[in-house]
């Protein structure tokens, strides 16, 4: 369905739940079962956190619109960061500037018989 679509599916049929930090809000289905979510910005999957993923899924009824208790050892959630600035650059990436250490001489490379 395109954005036009989703957005008119949306004011015919769709009742708001909620909305989360990042600003991305929610919607079911007047009296159905759908659930969806419209983004705030790109639509990204990996913007949706993990309590209203899971509602989305329908592995939980109830919507988390008060929020959860997060364990003091749970990282805050943060989106698939690939491909913007604040992607995860190992030591020797070519993005990091391409300089590993050299090698030990423990691999040993595999050859067919």
């Amino acid at each position: 369905m395109s954005l036009i679509g989703t957005k008119l599916f949306t004011w015919w049929k769709g009742e708001a739940v909620g909305k989360d930090q990042f600003g991305n809000r929610y919607f079911r289905e007047k009296g159905g079962r759908r659930r969806w979510v419209l983004f705030n910005g790109l639509p990204e999957a990996s913007k949706v956190p993990p309590e209203w993923h899971a509602w989305l899924h329908h592995t939980v009824d109830d919507a988390p619109v008060h929020g959860v208790e997060h364990k003091p050892w749970e990282k805050e959630h943060l989106p698939n960061l690939s491909g913007t600035p604040f992607a995860y650059k190992p030591p020797g990436s070519v993005a990091r500037g391409g300089h590993r250490p050299h090698a030990t001489g423990d691999y040993q490379a595999w050859q067919p018989e």
